[in-house]
């Protein structure tokens, strides 16, 4: 699984982060999405979606 986030759109709100951190962080200078991990290690594909789903301005998709 690939992930692609958009800082752009990005509004800090840091459900991803939260939600895997194993995978996502926040810029300390925007607070925006920081990806750490891509591809995904499978065992943590399920936790991304999640991720995903919880994103209120839709930054992050995986596919």
């Amino acid at each position: 699984m690939e992930i692609k986030a958009d800082t752009t759109v990005c509004i800090g709100a840091g459900m991803c982060a939260l939600t895997v951190p194993e995978v996502f962080d926040q810029s300390e200078d925007e607070g925006t999405v920081v990806v750490l991990k891509s591809p995904v290690p499978e065992e943590l594909e399920d936790a991304v979606r999640r991720a995903v789903t919880l994103c209120p301005s839709g930054a992050i998709s995986a596919s």
